[in-house]
């Protein structure tokens, strides 16, 4: 490979493709952008890159479409967004997908929950496969890891049994018939698939099957993307994905490739060969030849995060970076530390895959993000203008944006803009637009043009520094400790406004910060990245075997290296061993430290840091993996550190004359005479103060007047003073502050929510994310609340009423802290226990509460019959645990433990058949945790209020409740035109027979709402009744979802509402009713009956098809403790159609959105073997649109097991609407072999069962179908009620990469 040649690095963006170049003796680098797309001029742009540098560097013409010489280049690196666009696109090539048999559906129906949780058509966007055919395979596995008492398994008597790769023992069940796979892949040849992805079960650490299938399908001439080749980690859906999303990226990848080679001379097969490098998405590079579709998806991002790290970060400080790529649809939000951040598993346009990549989180605003002014609230995005039409000054009818918006306020200079701009079209669109808002806000001062921009920039950055922060504060760094490195082509004019935001004082910008993704490639190194699964427990004994496992994967990146040119002395390796606690699914990627044996300590630190905790339990190890690095010549860089540390104040370079002045808007100014710089007239050392704007060919930095840049050789660093706040008025609601304070009330609810995360310890909170934050109002009234837990909607402020009437002015003193979590004082079931903290006007002298911040968290136990406190078979509320309606877990500042251990543990152990929680050293930490949770937002209102004064908070308290309020009298005052003297009413019945009614009465004038249950029949003998509690959750959840815009989700939305409901009723229990079915079962059971009033939908499944299984627990008789375990799931149904949609199949929806368990981890935790998770087709009921479809889960258990099924809707059908049919009743299925006969039986278990099971029988569940929509063949209907655009408007789905806080939040909304 030449030395010392010239260096090239291009990313091949969507709109522009990116250069740069060192060319021996230059002095200056090369740097240059061309359309990605311009078939008049060239056929491809990287291409047209080289061309032009190797013309520079030659000084000779080189003529368009001549091979390329590569002798005098040292190396191309390249990203590009071939395999992402054709992800998001949906435009790879055709794939059909071999799965284990029982398992076809298993992509379609993912985790079973939604993209969107108030979007009643849940539409998905299409799977990447086109067939699937099934194989007669099976393997599992033997053991399982939640056995209490495990036993050595003997794998050598048994010749069905053997050990996989990561140690575990696996049983074949059955081999496939590679003759019967010849034939199933002849007919898929015959139909013209060249593509083919296989995932099996288990294949992970039992990879064989698949490559006997792999092997006989290349021998037949197809291209295999074999999943335990790919990443061999566990997890089948993720895994399977990965290899169809490779079998779909790749061939396009390569065709591309293939095309992008043929410009050379040699074609690459020579010994240029190793010249081009790809970026892939784990930061790395791969030679063109290994480069695959499933690892580019994030290549050009990639190589921007890499550009950050090498730039914006110095060791030496040591103060972390925040990145932030704005970009034109969207913003790249990452983090880094000193080493790149990966994360394994991710989602990316809705398909979930297994593959290394950076943590790069994307967020939907950008530049071409709408400006829209809908309910009372201005907005910005999700939805953009994308490049066509593009944002209104490009001329094409497109909306304004927010690049609009910094057009009109002088933000932009159209003649350094790469494109001709309209600011003629802005100034008219935004005086419309400024007419509009001015006529509906109603009082107050009236907007102008330039005001209303300056909102909406404002709203903007309040947009995208929510999530900046939850990416620092949910790794427990407050977001003021960072620096921000600032790139992309939209970054440098909000990078003074997002770090003042944050609160940091310092903002980073590269000199190539609008082609950092490129410059990034350049100081990229060539990475092999290997992973190898293992089930080892962290101990003395495994370290020589962990030794040998990283030595012999680091000699095999050795290997791969050398083909690449690399010599064994320039090759490092970095190794890391995937760790997590016994009993926790919390993994952390922990760093070899010096000594193998300090693994342990890394971790327990590492746990620390991010948890606040770490345990005393065994560690094991998921994953051992190697990251293999040729190092070549690296690109000098200076840190932004060491040269201010350079700078002397007193030999301060004079900032030279400006290039010229611009009248500039900026808040408090207005408009304001600012001198414009261009960046390479600028000396390093020179001190610019704002107002200014500082541009270049690919840039422009806006300067505000409490700010200062200064000018490095190779950044430009800006000092970020801070603003005084101007007071704002309480006469009337300002629009942008409306929309700011929602945003900040909602960052206030998030930081409560990570402070929960972090110092809690159960599974439940710290995993499953399964709790709610919010921050209330003085009198009760819900303002803000985070995550949104379609359960924890509008149930909440029930609670806190319940206490404001238990405790009388006075009652209550700075420093206490009530819990609660009986259904008579506003609790749903009693594992979901309320934390509720007053905040006083002055904790010296206290007068009066200002408001209430409170969380509600889901314990693993509260004591009672069962562990879990979730049984089925409950008939009185003491049979499910600790009932308490109100006690003062801390008093003045004092947390009462033994009171808290006599209410959680004493009091309900005396009840008949009753434990005390069996969780109690969790339950206590827990509830510290929620302490420390609402003494956070406790800070940060407070902060809140220093900032702007206690009456604008508490004004803009109110005006975001009202807000609120109005979108859904809007709503109501739309449906009551509809129906004659605005009354709708329905009637629903659950399988036990009882009715439920409803008769709902829209005020026309005011949309003020009766929602009147009078009929609804009366308690259930069981645990299906409901506090009203769960009421006021459902109707929430249905208003939210009948209305398309986004609304903030608070008291507002239940203003209108009067609920009236007679007591004695199963909507309306006595205080002793078992009640732990509410949330579940009669839950869903409201939300049909209410979208049946309003005609929305019709019915979806009705049911979680709640089934649980284990052994173990107090005997009632003895009173002696049985080790065990439990198991809990929910399983999705088929979605209701609606008049402009069909029902979606085997999704979970309405009040739930639990994700279910991946086979592979059912199998491995607990002893079953699940036959079959597809499509029950032909559920959904018959329609013009049809309902969707339930699903089929067939579960054998391996030992005696009690099972418990609770469900609906196996004696009532899923109504259908608008003439549509009804969908399918669900089944419950016993299969069992007689103890005398030996026969096997089919029993029906109905629709609420407990029983105990014997080795080898099985569960059959059939869930419901949904309802169909319209009559059948006729379309001669009414009007239908659209209620939402379609797909193109649900925005979020097509984020580039979601990332890990797309992640936490997916978890969090699907409790």
């Amino acid at each position: 490979m030449i030395k010392n040649g010239i260096r090239i690095a291009i990313d091949r963006g969507g709109t522009f493709t990116d250069a740069w170049a060192d060319i021996p003796g230059r002095q200056d680098h090369v740097v240059f952008k061309i359309l990605s797309a311009s078939p008049d001029e060239y056929d491809d742009a990287p291409t047209e890159c080289i061309r032009r540098i190797l013309e520079m560097a030659s000084g000779e013409e080189i003529p368009k479409g001549s091979l390329l010489d590569l002798s005098s280049v040292e190396s191309i690196r390249m990203g590009t967004t071939v395999a992402t666009n054709a992800l998001l696109e949906r435009k790879g090539d055709r794939v059909a997908l071999m799965v284990t048999k029982g398992f076809r559906d298993s992509l379609l129906i993912g985790n079973q929950a939604r993209p969107n949780i108030f979007d009643l058509s849940v539409q998905r966007l299409k799977q990447l496969y086109e067939t699937v055919v099934e194989v007669d395979e099976r393997i599992t596995i033997e053991g399982y890891s939640e056995d209490p008492e495990p036993k050595p398994i003997d794998a050598v008597s048994d010749p069905n049994l053997v050990v996989g790769l990561t140690g575990e023992v696996v049983r074949i069940l059955r081999t496939p018939d590679l003759d019967a796979v010849r034939s199933q892949l002849q007919a898929l040849q015959s139909e013209g698939y060249q593509n083919l992805a296989i995932g099996l079960m288990h294949a992970y650490t039992y990879p064989e099957h698949e490559l006997q299938i792999t092997k006989l399908a290349e021998q037949m001439g197809f291209k295999v993307s074999a999943s335990s080749v790919l990443q061999s980690m566990a997890k089948f859906v993720p895994r399977t994905q990965s290899a169809v999303a490779d079998a779909y990226l790749t061939p396009m990848t390569a065709s591309y490739l293939e095309g992008f080679r043929k410009g050379f001379k040699g074609q690459l097969d020579d010994e240029n060969a190793n010249k081009v490098l790809l970026s892939q998405s784990d930061g790395g590079l791969a030679t063109w030849n290994s480069f695959s579709g499933l690892r580019g998806v994030l290549s050009g991002p990639a190589g921007g995060v890499v550009g950050l790290s090498r730039t914006c970060y110095d060791a030496e400080e040591g103060r972390p970076v925040l990145g932030f790529d704005m970009g034109g649809t969207s913003t790249d939000v990452v983090r880094y530390s000193g080493a790149l951040e990966h994360i394994f598993e991710n989602t990316i346009a809705e398909v979930t895959i297994q593959t290394p990549q950076l943590d790069i989180n994307t967020v939907a605003a950008g530049g071409g993000s709408i400006l829209t002014w809908e309910t009372g609230l201005l907005k910005v995005g999700p939805r953009s203008a994308g490049a066509n039409p593009g944002p209104a000054c490009y001329g094409k009818g497109g909306p304004l944006t927010v690049t609009d918006a910094n057009l009109l306020l002088g933000r932009i200079i159209p003649e350094y803009f790469p494109k001709p701009l309209d600011l003629d079209i802005v100034k008219h669109k935004f005086a419309a637009l400024t007419d509009v808002v001015n006529r509906d806000k109603g009082g107050g001062d009236a907007f102008t043009s330039e005001t209303l921009a300056l909102g909406f920039l404002a709203i903007a950055n309040a947009t995208m520094t929510r999530p900046i922060r939850k990416l620092s504060e949910g790794r427990g760094y407050s977001a003021a400790s960072h620096n921000l490195g600032c790139f992309g082509g939209a970054g440098g004019q909000h990078a003074v406004f997002i770090a003042r935001d944050l609160g940091i004082q310092k903002a980073i910008i590269p000199r190539y910060s609008s082609i950092l993704s490129a410059y990034g490639m350049a100081l990229a190194d060539v990475v092999v990245e290997s992973q190898e699964p293992v089930a080892w427990k962290f101990e003395q004994k495994t370290l020589s075997e962990l030794q040998a496992r990283l030595d012999l994967i680091s000699k095999k990146g050795i290997e791969a290296l050398k083909l690449q040119g690399f010599e064994e002395k320039s090759i490092v390796h970095e190794c890391f061993l995937n760790m997590k606690y016994q009993g926790s699914d919390t993994t952390l990627m922990i760093r070899k430290p010096e000594q193998l044996s300090d693994f342990g300590t890394a971790f327990h630190t590492r746990h620390s840091q991010e948890f606040g905790f770490s345990q005393s339990r065994d560690i094991l190890i998921d994953d051992v993996r190697v990251r293999s690095i040729g190092k070549s010549r690296v690109v000098d860089t200076s840190s932004p550190f060491k040269e201010l540390k350079k700078l002397d104040d007193r030999c301060i370079v004079q900032p030279p004359t400006p290039t010229f002045t611009r009248k500039v808007f900026f808040d408090i100014l207005g408009w304001a005479d600012t001198n414009v710089y261009t960046l390479p007239c600028l000396s390093p050392g020179t001190r610019i103060s704002g107002p200014a704007m500082i541009i270049d060919e690919t840039q422009t930095i806006v300067v505000d007047h409490a700010s200062r840049a200064i000018i490095l050789p190779e950044h430009v660093v800006l000092e970020v003073g801070s603003v005084n706040q101007e007071q704002l008025s309480t006469n009337a609601v300002d629009p942008v502050q409306l929309s700011v304070f929602s945003h900040r009330f909602m960052t206030v609810a998030e930081q409560m929510g990570h402070t929960m995360e972090k110092t809690s310890i159960s599974v439940n909170i710290k995993e499953r994310l399964d709790y709610s934050c919010a921050i209330f109002s003085a009198d009760g009234g819900l303002v803000a609340n985070a995550p949104h837990i379609p359960g924890h909607l509008g149930s909440m402020s029930t609670a806190i009423t319940a206490q404001i009437e238990r405790h009388p002015p006075g009652d209550l003193k700075p420093g206490d802290v009530i819990i609660s979590n009986h259904p008579a004082a506003g609790g749903t079931h009693l594992p979901d226990i309320t934390t509720i903290t007053p905040v006083f006007d002055d904790d010296e002298n206290p007068s009066a509460i200002l408001f209430y911040v409170a969380n509600r968290g889901h314990h693993a136990d509260v004591g009672g019959i069962a562990p879990g406190s979730m049984p089925p078979n409950s008939t009185e509320l003491w049979q499910e645990g600790a009932a308490i309606e109100s006690f003062k877990l801390v008093n003045q500042g004092v947390f009462d433990e033994a009171g808290l251990i006599r209410h959680l543990y004493e009091i309900p152990g005396t009840f008949p058949g009753c434990s005390g929680t069996r969780t109690l050293s969790d339950n206590i930490a827990d509830l510290k945790a929620a302490v420390a949770s609402n003494q956070k937002g406790i800070q940060l209102i407070q902060a809140l209020i220093k900032e702007f004064t206690w009456p604008v908070v508490e004004f803009y308290m109110n005006a975001i409740q009202e807000n609120a309020a109005q979108a859904v009298r809007d709503l109501l005052k739309g449906f009551a035109q509809r129906y004659e003297g605005g009354v709708l009413e329905a009637e629903e019945r659950n399988d036990d027979g009882i009715p439920f009614h409803l008769r709902v009465t829209i005020d026309k004038d005011t949309g003020n709402t009766v929602f009147d249950f009078t009929g609804t029949g009366p308690e259930h003998s069981g645990n299906l009744n409901s506090p009203q509690a769960c009421l006021h959750s459902a109707i929430m959840y249905c208003l939210r979802s009948m209305i398309s815009a986004d609304i903030p989700l608070n008291q507002g939305c239940l203003a209108p509402i009067h609920v009236v409901c007679p007591e004695g009723t199963i909507l309306s229990p006595s205080i002793t009713a078992a009640t732990v079915g509410c949330t579940t079962e009669t839950s869903s059971k409201i939300a049909d009956l209410v979208l049946k009033a309003f005609q929305a939908a019709a019915a979806s499944q009705g049911t979680m098809n709640n089934l649980t299984f284990g052994y173990g627990g107090t005997d009632p008789i003895t009173g002696k403790v049985v080790k065990g375990f439990g198991y809990y799931e929910t399983i999705a149904g088929g979605a209701g159609a609606g008049p402009d949609w069909e029902g979606t199949s085997g999704v979970h929806t309405h009040i739930t959105n639990t994700r279910i368990t991946d086979p592979e981890i059912l199998e491995k935790r607990y002893p079953v073997i699940l036959h079959e998770f597809s499509i029950r087709r032909g559920s959904g009921g018959a329609g013009l649109h049809r309902g969707g479809d339930g699903c089929v889960r067939d579960m054998e258990f391996r030992i005696p097991l009690q099972v418990s099924i609770l469900s609906d809707r196996r004696v009532t059908a899923p109504y259908g609407m608008a003439g549509g049919k009804e969908g399918k009743r669900g089944e419950n299925v016993w299969v069992r072999k007689d103890p005398v006969t030996g026969s096997t039986r089919r029993v029906a278990l109905g629709p609420r069962q407990t029983a105990q099971f014997r080795p080898g029988d099985r569960i059959v569940i059939l869930t419901p179908g949904g309802g169909g929509w319209g009559e059948e063949p006729s379309r001669d209907l009414k009007e239908p009620v659209v209620l939402r655009q379609k797909i193109d408007d649900a925005g979020q789905s097509l984020l580039r990469t979601q990332g890990s806080l797309y992640e936490r939040n997916a978890i969090a909304v699907g409790n």
